[in-house]
């Protein structure tokens, strides 16, 4: 996961880590030679509470110890981070967030002389990355869940996405994912669109032994998602999860249904799916869905493929919604809980 980005990091960590030893070794080399006692300074004068020559010396001792860098100290090694994240598809603003980051935490810092630079290097880099993967706000799917269940009613979850994203795949590793944590979920087969779309859906909810919802091919899809929800009422179900068509964003037709669907339905949920091999392209695609119909979080898919992490890193800073799930393989077992230390631990690790 990430193996281009992390090595790129690598790279930028290491040179951070040279820059900062040799920043203090000329600390060190300029700063020893204010310690000589001029020649000419008589012994007997030495009191060390006034005399001006002590005074040298403890402020020189100070400097020697402690230097502040400056913006000049760092700026090819912040071009260098800068030309990492874009390389790896990370969204330019996003990239000039963690530069924006890692200068703050550096310029201006006091460096000592017997600091361990390299664990410096990476605590920088680290807190940078992880500013811009925490989310203003956390969706705990568990939670609304059980809210839901206080009413007495099931809590409702739309997923959009493109086309060919494994939007379906991962509604059902997600039903999976709730079944084995004890609840009953249900699914509609709204997304009729699509040619064996519905058949899809039904082979993989067989094998989980989820019940599927579902009207012939071409019928209306808010209908279906309704038709659902009044089942889950009627039979107890905890949570509806509504798979719909996949859609492009400038498919006028279909976003418009997605708006349907959301206005009859009226969901806890609205779930944007993505391909986080796609990187920009996926950040682009979730701010159209947030524009249409105001996404509340993202599910980012084939996280365990993608060797640039640039979805992982944007998607959440660019959009203010939150990464929910992370897709991290090809068996229903594999959807987990996002957590920033997931992609650092990624990232950083040896």
């Amino acid at each position: 996961m990430f193996e281009k980005l992390k090595q790129k990091l690598k790279a930028v960590k290491e040179k951070l880590t040279g820059r900062l030893q040799k920043k203090s070794q000329e600390i060190q080399e300029a700063e020893l030679e204010e310690l000589a006692l001029p020649p000419s300074t008589p012994k007997k004068t030495v009191r060390p509470p006034e005399h001006p020559t002590l005074t040298k010396v403890k402020r020189a001792i100070k400097k020697v110890t402690h230097r502040r860098l400056s913006e000049s100290d760092v700026d090819d090694i912040l071009w260098d981070l800068h030309v990492a994240l874009l390389e790896s598809d990370t969204a330019l603003p996003v990239a000039e967030k963690i530069i924006e980051n890692v200068k703050s935490e550096l310029v201006g810092r006091e460096v000592g002389l017997t600091e361990d630079t390299r664990a410096l290097a990476e605590k920088v880099l680290k807190e940078a990355v992880h500013k811009v993967l925490t989310p203003p706000y956390q969706v705990d799917l568990v939670q609304i869940i059980e809210k839901k269940k206080r009413e007495g009613q099931p809590a409702v979850m739309v997923f959009f996405g493109i086309n060919g994203v494994g939007k379906t795949t991962t509604i059902v590793k997600l039903a999976k994912y709730l079944k084995d944590r004890g609840y009953r979920p249900l699914l509609a087969a709204a997304d009729t669109f699509r040619a064996a779309g519905i058949e899809q859906l039904e082979e993989h909810a067989a094998r989980i032994g989820v019940p599927v919802v579902k009207q012939r091919r071409g019928a209306d899809a808010a209908a279906v998602a309704y038709d659902a929800i009044a089942h889950a009422k009627a039979r107890g179900y905890d949570v509806v999860l509504i798979d719909t068509a996949g859609r492009m964003q400038t498919d006028v037709d279909l976003m418009e249904e997605m708006k349907k669907i959301v206005r009859v339905t009226k969901p806890d949920l609205k779930i944007f799916v993505g391909d986080a091999l796609t990187g920009n392209d996926a950040v682009e695609q979730a701010l159209a869905f947030e524009r249409a119909v105001g996404i509340d979080g993202a599910i980012l898919c084939k996280m365990d493929a993608d060797a640039r992490g640039g979805a992982a890193l944007s998607i959440s800073q660019v959009t203010g919604k939150p990464i929910i799930m992370l897709g991290t393989g090809q068996r229903y077992e594999d959807l987990v809980e996002f957590k920033p230390e997931l992609i650092l631990s990624a990232l950083f690790e040896d």
